[in-house]
């Protein structure tokens, strides 16, 4: 003969169907990690990536020829550079949506934000000139235009958030700019093609890619005048630069080579080699430190390597001639 049930075993089979469908819900609910943003500088727009599927989500029209993107102290922005279209796309890194855009900002093709958020530089790759602006936390004003080489390139902000230090890609220089004056403090040469830079030992010391070589220079500028001191081999083409985030390495990313080189702070070395087709340029890391992400500016993909294996575990379409990439899911930057 069965039983009836107990009023309280009724209970609590509800309860535990109402936990399991709340559960079912949260976990439903529980909000999609921030994409992963490539900028497509042929299409003028800014593929989205879901990290999760990893499909292209949408794409986002900014100004003409994205080429770089960099966050805002805060990271409640990041902002695509819109080098021929002089213009500043700001989007909100978690949702992708389009803040606000900043017009009159003339060829910004590289960027950076000094550390006290006082200083953003804009390097004006096509007019040949650096601009300075004041930053008050939310709007931009200019302090000064300086003409500067041919063709400037890159930018690093040293840690005193005085001196901004630029390459000039078709002139083969490198040049400091004290901020708070907005004059040229030195000029020097470099190989050919200088590219990205990239400062250690307390800034003591600049990495410099030689896009036009096969390797990075190093530079002591401790002193009132800079010094060549070596240079590390890496692979042809070697360009731009991103901390791995442990505070010991950095990558440099060889376009030509179609490599990746994971440089030792400390002895200045190459310690690791990673394989990466279709010119590799652009790099972002994973907040774990276990990803590389990387645009293969001649494939119109965007490549992620799994960093344990050494390989690249998959591909992405994006658009034609992809450059800058950016998550705010990332490690730290130095």
């Amino acid at each position: 003969m069965r039983l009836p049930a107990r009023p309280n075993g009724r209970i609590a089979a509800f309860l535990l169907a109402c936990m399991t469908a709340f559960a079912a819900h949260t976990a439903a609910a529980a909000p999609e990690p921030p994409p992963i943003f490539v900028l497509n500088s042929l299409d003028a727009n800014v593929s989205v990536i879901n990290p999760v599927d990893w499909t292209e989500k949408l794409r986002i029209p900014t100004g003409k020829e994205p080429h770089h993107i960099y966050m805002t102290p805060d990271e409640k922005s990041v902002i695509v550079a819109n080098s021929a279209g002089d213009s500043l796309t700001f989007l909100n890194p978690r949702t992708a949506e389009v803040q606000r855009v900043v017009y009159g900002i003339i060829d910004p093709y590289q960027l950076q934000f000094s550390r006290d958020m006082k200083w953003f530089v804009t390097a004006g790759n096509r007019l040949n000139h650096v601009d300075v602006y004041r930053w008050d936390g939310k709007d931009l004003k200019l302090a000064k235009r300086i003409a500067s080489g041919k063709t400037p390139s890159h930018i690093w902000i040293d840690n005193t958030s005085t001196i901004a230090y630029v390459t000039m890609q078709d002139s083969d220089e490198m040049i400091a700019v004290d901020l708070p004056t907005q004059t040229i403090k030195w000029r020097t040469a470099t190989g050919p093609m200088p590219a990205d830079i990239f400062g250690v030992h307390n800034d003591k010391t600049l990495l410099v890619g030689l896009t036009g070589s096969d390797g990075v220079q190093v530079f002591d500028v401790a002193g009132a005048e800079p010094k060549l001191v070596g240079k590390i081999p890496t692979g042809k083409g070697a360009h731009a630069f991103r901390s791995a985030g442990d505070g010991k390495t950095v990558f440099v990313s060889n376009r030509v080579a179609n490599s990746i080189s994971r440089i030792d702070l400390t002895t200045l070395k190459v310690v690791a080699t990673y394989p990466v087709p279709g010119g590799p340029d652009c790099m972002d890391v994973s907040a774990d430190g276990k990803t590389l992400y990387v645009t293969s500016r001649w494939a119109k993909k965007l490549s992620v390597v799994d960093l344990a294996s050494n390989k690249v575990v998959r591909q992405v379409n994006v658009g034609r001639s992809p450059h800058g990439v950016w998550t705010l899911d990332h490690a730290k930057r130095i």
